[in-house]
C-alpha cells in the first residue's frame, strides 16, 4: 500500500501515546477519517455509513497503538489500520472506498500475518479482538459491487511492502524516521484540511 507520511503523522502518533491528549487526538482522527472516506463513498450511501465508520476507525486506533507497542514503524502500524478498513469495505461491498484492489487483499493480509493471527484479524473479521464488545453499528451493504468491483481510489502494485510518499513527493520503502520535532500540539489543533487519512 502507498501512504503519505509527514511530520503531522508523527505528531498524531505522539498525541495518541500521550495521556491527557490521547482522547482529543483520537476523536479528531476518527472524525477526519470518517469525513475522508464518506467523501469517497457513493453519495447515495455516504450518510448511512457514518456511524459505522466512526466506530470502525475508533477501533483501529487501538490496533495502531498495539502495533506500535509491538515494534512496528509508524507507517507499518498505520498501514495495518488501513488494511483492516479495506477488509471492512470489501465485506460491505463498498469497493469505491477501497485503497487497494480486491485481488491484493490476501497479499496485504499475509504480509502482516503474524500480527493479524495474534489478534484474530481476518478478511472476514477485520477488527478481530479490537472489535468493541457491542460490535459496530450496522450499515447497509452493496454486495452487487463485488461482481464487477470498481475502486477508483485504489492503487495496485504496492502489496509487497509499505511505501511512503514524502512531502517532497519521493517514494520511500518502509517509511521515514520520526523527526525530532514532532509537536503534539499540532496534532490536537489540526483542522481537517491539514492531514490526509492515508
Amino acid at each position: 500500500m502507498k501512504l503519505r507520511q509527514n511530520a503531522k503523522h508523527f505528531a498524531y502518533r505522539k498525541a495518541l501515546e500521550t495521556p491527557g491528549v490521547r482522547s482529543v487526538a483520537n476523536a479528531g482522527l476518527v472524525r477526519l477519517h470518517t469525513k475522508i472516506f464518506t467523501g469517497k463513498a457513493d453519495p447515495a450511501h455516504a450518510e448511512e455509513r457514518k456511524d459505522h465508520l466512526d466506530a470502525l476507525f475508533d477501533a483501529t486506533m487501538d490496533s495502531y497503538l498495539r502495533a506500535l507497542q509491538e515494534g512496528f514503524s509508524e507507517a507499518e502500524a498505520r498501514e495495518i489500520t488501513h488494511i483492516q478498513a479495506n477488509f471492512d469495505f470489501y465485506n460491505h461491498g463498498w469497493t469505491e472506498m477501497m485503497e487497494i484492489p480486491v485481488d491484493e487483499l490476501e497479499a496485504h493480509h499475509e504480509r502482516y500475518g503474524d500480527f493479524f493471527e495474534r489478534w484474530d484479524i481476518t478478511i472476514d473479521d477485520p477488527l478481530g479482538q479490537f472489535e468493541p464488545p457491542e460490535g459496530l453499528p450496522e450499515a447497509p451493504s452493496t454486495p452487487e459491487k463485488l461482481d464487477d468491483p470498481e475502486h477508483p481510489h485504489a492503487e495496485g502494485g504496492f502489496a509487497d511492502d509499505v511505501y511512503v510518499e514524502t512531502e517532497e513527493g519521493d517514494l520511500v520503502v518502509g517509511g521515514q524516521d520520526e523527526p525530532d520535532d514532532a509537536d503534539v500540539s499540532t496534532a490536537v489543533d489540526l483542522g481537517d484540511e491539514d492531514i490526509e487519512a492515508d
